[in-house]
């Protein structure tokens, strides 16, 4: 995306002219990379999170903040996907001028990163009612930076 930005900026500014979906592609790329870097993020514990009062509670108080959480996560994430309906419905009939795509392929990753994070936090509630998962200690173990 940014390569064929540059060189549309290239082609304007020397030639006066550029490439007519340099600009379109973004709005069917760039929702897909957030989406992606949400649950992949989220799928490693390594999305932003405050621990400080999960560390201030014992094993089982981190353990029932945990499932709260991810409760919230389920809710959120179900209620967005339901309220964005209308929205894939009419993307449906809305097409990029140049490139003639339909925009609902942008507005689908919004099926892919809320659904996504409703299953992850679905598995993490899990795996805490099970005996499998408490709250991460070491947030810097899992850092991607």
């Amino acid at each position: 995306m940014f390569g064929a930005l540059l060189v549309n900026v290239i082609l304007r500014y020397f030639f006066a002219g550029g490439i007519p979906w340099a600009y379109e592609i973004h709005a069917l790329l760039m929702p897909w990379l957030v989406a992606g870097g949400v649950v992949i993020a989220a799928s490693h514990g390594a999305n932003i999170a405050i621990t400080l009062l999960p560390g201030m509670l014992g094993e089982r108080g981190a353990q029932i903040l945990l499932v709260i959480v991810q409760v919230l996560i389920v809710v959120i994430s179900l209620s967005v996907l339901i309220s964005s309906r209308p929205i894939l419905v009419a993307s449906q009939y809305q097409r990029l001028s140049t490139l003639g795509i339909t925009q609902v392929w942008g507005y689908a990753s919004l099926v892919y990163a809320f659904g996504g994070m409703a299953l992850l936090a679905g598995i993490d509630i899990l795996r805490v009612i099970l005996g499998g998962q408490t709250w991460d200690r070491d947030p810097a173990a899992n850092s991607l930076s």
